[in-house]
C-alpha cells in the first residue's frame, strides 16, 4: 500500500484539491468585475428596513474597501426619500473620491430616468442608467406586450440616457425565460440606441449552470454578429429561488461574462440575489482577486454591517459570518481541531474541519459543548476559560452535557464548572 506523505513545511501538500484537477487554463481570463446590488435589489426585499443614509454611507465605504467595481445606489424614481438618498451616496464617493463606479435603476421610462439625470447634473458626476424592463413571454401575456412595444421603449429610454452624457446598459427582466427572437431584436435595438452593457437577468432563479452557459453564448453570438464585442460589455443578475445563485456567478464569471451582481448577505425579492460576500468568498479563496484592491479583511464586517441596518439576521450556518461557521460541538470534530491547537499550528487547526480558515477572516475556531461532545471538547473549553481540566471536573461537565438536548452555553459551563 502506498504511503501519503505530507511535508509539515509545505502547505500544498496538505489538500489535494480535486477542485483543479485537469483544469485547463486559468479559471477566469479578466479580472472579475462586481456590481453591488444590496442598496437596491437587496432593500427590494419585503422584510428588510431601509436603513437610514449613515448606514448607507457606511455600507458604501466597505463596499470600496472589497474591491467592488459598482454600486447600485437606488432607485431614484422611487420618491423623494429615495431621491435624497441617491444623491448623498454619489455625492460622498465625489468628495471621498472612493474607487467604486455609481449606477442607478430606472424602468424604461421617463418618469424613472430623469431622477438619475437631474442628481447627476446636480452632484456633476456620472451615473451608469440601467434601464430594465420585462423581456418574457410570461410578462407578455400579463402587460398584454408584444416586442414591438418592448423594442419601442427600449430605443426612447436607452436614447435619453445617452442624451444626457451617461452610460446606458440595458436590462431584460427574465431574460433566462426569454425567447431568443426575442432577445435578438432588444439587444439589437439597445445597442443602435447606444447601450454599452447589457445585464442578461435569472430575474425568478429559474437558471441552472447549463442555461447561463447558454444564454451568455447566445448573446456573445449576438454580439459578434454585431462585431461590437469590444465595446459592449455582458453582465450577469441572479436570483436563488431553486438555490443555484452563487454557483450560476461563478459559473458566469468563468464562461466570459464581464460583471455580476449580487446583494450583502443575499439580500432581495423572494428568496434573494446572489451573496456577493460569498462571491467575494469564493473567488479570494480561487485566488482571483488582487490583493491591492480588495481587503477582504473587512468581509465579515460588511455582512454584520448589512444585517444591522436591515433587521435581517445571519442565519448560524451562514458562510463565514455564520455563529456556527467556524464552531463544532461534536468530539472527533473538537479533537482534531484541540490537538492541531496544541501543536501550535493555526493553519492545520483553521483547515482540518474547514475549507476556508478562519483567521484570514478575523474568525477563530470555537469548540462547544453537547450531547454529541466528548473529553475534548470540554478539555478546550476548560482551557479557553482558564480552568485547570481535571478529571473530575471533565466527566462532570461532560455527563452533565450528555443529558441536556441543546449545546451548552458559556453562562451554563461556567456555573458547572464553579460549583
Amino acid at each position: 500500500m502506498a504511503t501519503i506523505l505530507v511535508d509539515r513545511d509545505d502547505p500544498a501538500s496538505r489538500i489535494y484539491d480535486w477542485n483543479e484537477k485537469d483544469r485547463r487554463g486559468p479559471v477566469l481570463r479578466k479580472p472579475p468585475g462586481l456590481l453591488d446590488e444590496t442598496l437596491r435589489d437587496g432593500l427590494q426585499s419585503p422584510s428588510v428596513r431601509d436603513p437610514d443614509v449613515d448606514d448607507k454611507l457606511a455600507l458604501l465605504r466597505l463596499m470600496a474597501r472589497l474591491g467592488i467595481d459598482a454600486v447600485d445606489l437606488g432607485l431614484p424614481g422611487a420618491g423623494p426619500r429615495a431621491r435624497a438618498d441617491v444623491e448623498r451616496l454619489l455625492r460622498a464617493i465625489v468628495a471621498e473620491r472612493l474607487p467604486i463606479a455609481p449606477n442607478c435603476a430606472a424602468r424604461t421610462v421617463l418618469a424613472d430616468i430623469t431622477p438619475v439625470i437631474d442628481v447627476s447634473q446636480r452632484v456633476g458626476a456620472a451615473i451608469e442608467v440601467s434601464v430594465f424592463i420585462g423581456s418574457s413571454p410570461l410578462r407578455s401575456l400579463a402587460e398584454d406586450w408584444d416586442v414591438d412595444h418592448l423594442a419601442g421603449r427600449t430605443r426612447e429610454a436607452v436614447a435619453a440616457v445617452v442624451a444626457a452624457g451617461l452610460p446606458a446598459t440595458f436590462v431584460t427582466e427574465d431574460t433566462t425565460r426569454s425567447h431568443p427572437a426575442a432577445l435578438d431584436r432588444l439587444f439589437r435595438t439597445a445597442i443602435d440606441a447606444g447601450a454599452t452593457r447589457l445585464v442578461l437577468c435569472d430575474t425568478c432563479g429559474h437558471a441552472t449552470p447549463d442555461g447561463v452557459r447558454n444564454l451568455i453564448a447566445f448573446t456573445r453570438g449576438v454580439l459578434r454578429a454585431l462585431d461590437v464585442e469590444d465595446r459592449v460589455a455582458i453582465d450577469w443578475h441572479g436570483h436563488n429561488d431553486r438555490g443555484h445563485a452563487l454557483t450560476n456567478a461563478l459559473f458566469a464569471l468563468e464562461w466570459g461574462v464581464d460583471r455580476v451582481h449580487g446583494c450583502g448577505l443575499g439580500l432581495g425579492e423572494r428568496t434573494g440575489n446572489t451573496p456577493i460576500d460569498l462571491v467575494l468568498l469564493n473567488l479570494h479563496l480561487l485566488k482571483l482577486l488582487d490583493p491591492a484592491r480588495h481587503d477582504h479583511t473587512c468581509l465579515v464586517e460588511y455582512v454584520e454591517r448589512i444585517s444591522a441596518a436591515t433587521g435581517v439576521p445571519v442565519p448560524c450556518s451562514y458562510p463565514l459570518a455564520g455563529r456556527d461557521a467556524f464552531r463544532t460541538a461534536t468530539g472527533v470534530h473538537a479533537a482534531a481541531v484541540a490537538k492541531a491547537e496544541l501543536q501550535g499550528d493555526v493553519d492545520l487547526a483553521d483547515r482540518v474541519y474547514s475549507s476556508v480558515p478562519a483567521h484570514d477572516f478575523g474568525r477563530d475556531q470555537e469548540i462547544a459543548v453537547g450531547h454529541y461532545s466528548g473529553r475534548a471538547n470540554v478539555v478546550w473549553w476548560l482551557r479557553r476559560h482558564g480552568y485547570e481540566p481535571r478529571d473530575e471536573l471533565v466527566t462532570r461537565l461532560l455527563d452533565h452535557a450528555k443529558h441536556q438536548g441543546h449545546v451548552l452555553a458559556d453562562e451554563e459551563l461556567h456555573a458547572l464548572a464553579r460549583g
